[in-house]
């Protein structure tokens, strides 16, 4: 008596979800371990730092430059209590809505200087990475020249020129987040012009030429794609260094006026003579703010950055069905020397 095998039915492979596949959230899922820990206390105080500037209006029981209510003016120094719950500085200003509204300025200064920085720097390494010859020297020279000038000195000085003495609110901004954005140029320029020189060489690239695609569309169709990898990961990094740039503007006294927005760093300075009086709380609550916004921006950006490099993966242990332990990798394993050799094949 015979028996036949019953035919083996196999589902296919199910694609991940549109979530899964957005940037951090697939990080996430990679990430294990102290891995996962930093990336998702990162997000969370990351997240809690963009909430609190959207919500702003919402959240501050004043405003940034607001001296009185109805109940008459709210007095220098004022310890904490129920009407000022983290005091009042030596100003007369709320310290409470002042660092809700410093959140909402910082993340604006962070938007348009990493934004304008990441469009000026992926422009300029496109160009002279694809196109090489003087252009690419000459590029390469001014921006090696403003990488090695002291960052926050060159920012100070572009703030002074920008601003004009101007202390509107949007005045101020700009200043300060042109004034970055010229600091941070040059490392996407670096990163974006190296790429583009690796990605140039390439077959495929190499076949464009030949079937007679021009110059823009090859730089924008075909190297631009694969050229911009690691640019979430510099994004983070230089938010968080943006946000340390502004403070210290605002500390040294070239930022934003009081009476334009909120600013941290400003504050921090006019806190200094109050610490030597014992009135610590308005030193502690706008610091704090700084530290915890540039820790969770930077957590995040440094789990990116160990879940992009193969050799920072981190590993953890899965049980086979025998019950033994073994070591496997967060991600797809390497390519070994002979895949390599049959891909070029």
């Amino acid at each position: 008596m015979t028996t036949t095998a019953e035919p083996v039915t196999t589902l296919p492979p199910t694609k991940p979800g549109l979530l899964s596949r957005l940037p951090v959230l697939k990080q996430l899922r990679q990430s294990v371990g102290l891995q996962r820990g930093m990336l998702i206390a990162g997000l969370a105080l990351t997240a809690v730092f963009i909430l609190v500037a959207i919500f702003a209006p919402f959240i501050a029981p004043y405003g940034f430059a607001q001296l009185r209510d109805a109940s008459g003016p709210f007095g220098a120094q004022q310890p904490p209590s129920a009407a000022h719950i983290m005091g009042t500085t030596v100003g007369g200003y709320d310290v409470f809505s002042r660092v809700i509204w410093g959140a909402q300025t910082a993340i604006l200064v962070i938007i348009i200087a990493v934004l304008c920085s990441i469009f000026a720097g992926i422009l300029l390494g496109l160009v002279s990475g694809y196109i090489g010859g003087w252009l690419d020297r000459v590029l390469v020279v001014i921006a090696d020249a403003i990488y090695a000038f002291p960052s926050l000195l060159l920012a100070i000085v572009l703030s002074i020129a920008i601003s004009g003495g101007q202390s509107s609110l949007w005045g101020g901004i700009l200043a300060a987040a042109l004034s970055i954005t010229v600091v941070f140029i040059p490392q996407y320029f670096r990163v974006i012009r190296a790429e583009t020189i690796r990605i140039k060489a390439e077959p495929y690239v190499e076949s464009a030429k030949m079937l007679g695609a021009s110059a823009p569309r090859i730089m924008f169709r075909h190297v631009l794609r694969n050229a911009t990898r690691t640019l979430p990961i510099i994004f983070t990094l230089n938010s968080s260094e943006a946000l340390l740039t502004l403070a210290g503007l605002g500390f040294l006294g070239f930022g934003i006026e009081p009476t334009a927005a909120a600013e941290w760093g400003y504050d921090l300075n006019k806190a200094l003579s109050d610490v030597t009086s014992g009135i610590w709380w308005t030193a502690l609550y706008p610091g704090l703010a700084i530290v915890l916004a540039v820790m969770g921006i930077t957590l995040v950006g440094e789990s990116l950055n160990d879940l992009a490099d193969p050799r920072l993966r981190g590993r953890k242990r899965v049980k086979e069905k025998s019950g033994t332990m073994s070591l496997t990798s967060v991600d797809r394993p390497l390519p070994s020397d002979l895949d390599i050799q049959e891909e070029n094949a």
